[in-house]
């Protein structure tokens, strides 16, 4: 079977830290590959909340994940803590990929990488609705902070 092999971005426009708890390890005694997905959410809550929205009011709708790609590199052990990167991209009529980059804080070591397809829904229909424009305003304004960034 062949691997997943996931390019990243140059640069990212937010940072966060979290920490691996024992809760968040497996009995070969790294992070289990379900919490992964856990500090990615936790990541991207982080990420809406920095720019003055929840998941569940991002400029008048919702957020759910439509997909998600993870690409293992290294194992990450109980007590560590992990910088996790992120940066929108590919979007799209009705959300964008939020790309991740997941590295241990002391030596730099690559974790995990990967995307979540953000999908923005209507809290009426429960379906799929455009990027509002809150959002999208708040989204390109964080790119265009990075992109004058050194």
């Amino acid at each position: 079977m062949a691997r997943v092999l996931f390019d990243l971005p140059d640069r990212f426009c937010f940072e966060t830290t979290l920490q691996v708890y024992i809760s968040h390890v497996n009995q070969g005694g790294h992070l289990d590959n379900a919490q992964l997905l856990s500090l990615v959410s936790e990541a991207r809550l982080r990420f809406f909340q920095a720019m003055g929205m929840t998941e569940a009011n991002a400029g008048g709708a919702g957020i759910v994940v439509g997909d998600m790609l993870a690409q293992y590199k290294s194992e990450a052990f109980h007590g560590e803590q992990l910088i996790v990167r992120m940066r929108p991209m590919d979007f799209n009529r009705y959300g964008f990929d939020l790309v991740f980059q997941m590295t241990e804080s002391t030596t730099g070591r690559e974790v995990a990488r990967g995307k979540t397809g953000i999908v923005f829904v209507s809290h009426e229909t429960r379906r799929a609705t455009p990027i509002p424009p809150l959002a999208r305003e708040r989204l390109d304004a964080l790119l265009a902070h990075m992109g004058r960034q050194p």
